[in-house]
């Protein structure tokens, strides 16, 4: 590429410093409320010895799976969804459900077939009015871009190849909702008083 310009005008800086300012300003907007229900619901469930099923799809589910491989390192007994290893999920138990948008049929519909069992159904989500907002016992809104596609299924949107012009896909929301679990995961570690030895413990040992 060979950019020629000035170091603040590089696409990729640029890039870069804007995402690192919308989470910034995201993280003074946040209900802080519905942080703490997210936080409580989790240790009430590591307490309970309770399941917690992580579900995304796209690349909200790699933000889903970055947060349930935190929880286990954590000491929690999570999975995700999709996984040949999940086991059935009960009365008890918590779902996390990730989607911006609120409406991915896929995670709209585990999330249903979660709450039918009684499991407590929390949806990160940019849509609190969304069909997953409404459904969830507790909704921690993320701000994500300003508006949906016309299309708003996230598997159509990719079979038709439509992106966002200032955020493809809905980046804004996962990098955000990424960097959100992240926080969630060091408050949980000061709540348990668990520290990065304990957790290094509990990483795979065995890697390719």
């Amino acid at each position: 590429m060979g950019y020629r310009g000035s170091r603040e005008d590089h696409p990729v800086v640029k890039a870069m410093r804007e995402i690192s300012l919308y989470i910034l300003k995201a993280s003074e907007s946040m209900d802080l409320e519905q942080v703490d229900g997210l936080i409580n619901i989790l240790l009430k469930a590591y307490n309970d010895k309770r399941k917690i099923l992580v579900m995304g799809a796209g690349r909200s589910g790699l933000v889903g799976r970055a947060f349930a491989m935190r929880l286990l390192h954590l000491g929690f007994h999570s999975y995700v969804l999709g996984d040949i290893i999940v086991p059935s999920i009960s009365k008890g138990d918590v779902a996390i459900a990730i989607s911006g948008s609120g409406r991915t049929q896929l995670i709209l519909t585990a999330a249903e077939a979660a709450k039918k069992v009684g499991a407590t159904v929390v949806a990160v989500t940019s849509y609190p009015d969304s069909p997953l907002g409404m459904l969830a016992d507790l909704v921690v809104w993320v701000p994500g871009r300003a508006k949906t596609s016309r299309v708003v299924d996230f598997f159509a949107r990719q079979i038709l190849g439509i992106h966002e012009p200032l955020a493809p896909l809905g980046t804004l929301f996962e990098d955000t909702a990424a960097v959100f679990l992240d926080g969630v995961i060091y408050a949980l570690m000061k709540e348990l008083g668990v520290n990065e030895e304990e957790m290094a413990a509990r990483h795979a040992n065995i890697e390719l």
